[in-house]
């Protein structure tokens, strides 16, 4: 390469990135601003994703139409060719393969709700994509892929063989995803007692987070067939109740108004909870030392209670003694029955 070659070469691949910096500077903000007017978050995610490339796809764009003009052997022709046709197709492939697999968990901007509930189904599309473009480049170059994939069915069904309990949670997990009846976010309930939100269902096991810092796993071929409650199916509005006493000599008219009142306080105050329901209490039993009754609340999602059933009790006792209305101690009455023959007889 002399040096007019050289320099020319150098004009071709410095015009190249400079015509990939100016794209992305100028075009990128303007398919962001119509993408903030969208209201699905897909649009996003592909301008994410493809903007990075527009300098490294111009600049090899650069370096290809540079080569053309330099005096070599045709083999090194083909080589840069077959060089910058893999490039494209596994930059295609890896933009398709995250887009479709962030576009099963994107979350629509206005609704807030999520279009799928877990990784396995992006780790599936990832895998067949990246397959479906390593074949396509094997084909570019010239290789047949016919016996590659003949030997690849062949494989494919010794490896199921061997690995049969991680093929049945694989597609455990994809039936739980595909019937939609647990979620990523979704508090359940096992009928082994344990409980908390899903936090992932991947290709081998179901994650379920408990409090702050704490998970169990249960694989999917175990969580299949157990019978699981879902508080957050099929909305996740959740009606909960606090069990309440007051004493006997109560007016039950006047509790119920007043605790009624204190749940629409609540309900309006706090974010937590779902502001048109109508709030209701229901009398329970005589107890052994107070009446009885729940009251009934419904919050946002499973685990709003927690919060909400604090300021309501904090509210509820407050507001009790101001109208007088008693939540009595439990309290048991002994009677002693005593023979006649330990009663000593008075004297006159």
């Amino acid at each position: 390469m002399n040096r007019d070659e050289l320099l020319e070469f150098s004009i071709y691949v410095i015009s190249g990135f400079l015509l990939g910096l100016l794209i992305q500077k100028t075009l990128t903000p303007i398919l962001n601003r119509l993408a903030r007017r969208s209201k699905w978050s897909g649009d996003d995610i592909i301008i994410q994703n493809i903007s990075k490339w527009f300098i490294p796809w111009l600049t090899a764009l650069g370096i290809f139409l540079a080569w053309q003009r330099v005096e070599m052997k045709e083999k090194y022709h083909n080589w840069l060719e077959n060089a910058l046709i893999i490039f494209y197709i596994l930059s295609a492939t890896i933009i398709l393969a995250r887009i479709l697999s962030a576009i099963t968990t994107i979350k629509e901007k206005n609704s807030g709700k999520i279009s799928s509930s877990s990784s396995i189904i992006g780790n599936i599309i990832k895998v067949i994509v990246y397959c479906l473009g390593f074949l396509m480049i094997l084909q570019s170059i010239g290789v047949k892929i016919t016996p590659i994939l003949t030997a690849l069915g062949v494989g494919g069904l010794a490896v199921a063989l061997a690995l049969q309990d991680t093929l049945s949670n694989l597609f455990a997990g994809i039936q739980i995803v595909s019937t939609k009846k647990i979620n990523t976010g979704d508090y359940i309930k096992l009928d082994s007692g344990q409980e908390g939100f899903v936090e992932d269902v991947n290709w081998r096991y179901t994650s379920v987070r408990v409090g702050a810092n704490s998970i169990f796993i249960v694989p999917n071929s175990k969580m299949a067939g157990l019978i699981v409650t879902n508080f957050d199916y099929p909305n996740k509005d959740f009606v909960f109740d606090i069990l309440i006493g007051v004493d006997y000599g109560s007016n039950l008219d006047h509790v119920e108004r007043v605790t009624i009142e204190v749940i629409k306080d609540v309900q309006e105050t706090m974010e937590q909870c779902v502001p048109d329901f109508d709030p209701f209490i229901r009398f329970q039993q005589f107890g052994a030392s107070s009446i009885d009754l729940k009251a009934f609340i419904r919050v946002r999602d499973f685990g709003s209670q927690v919060i909400v059933k604090h300021e309501f009790i904090k509210r509820l006792k407050k507001r009790y003694e101001e109208e007088g209305i008693i939540i009595p101690y439990p309290t048991q009455t002994i009677y002693v029955n005593k023979p006649e023959s330990d009663i000593k007889p008075s004297s006159a």
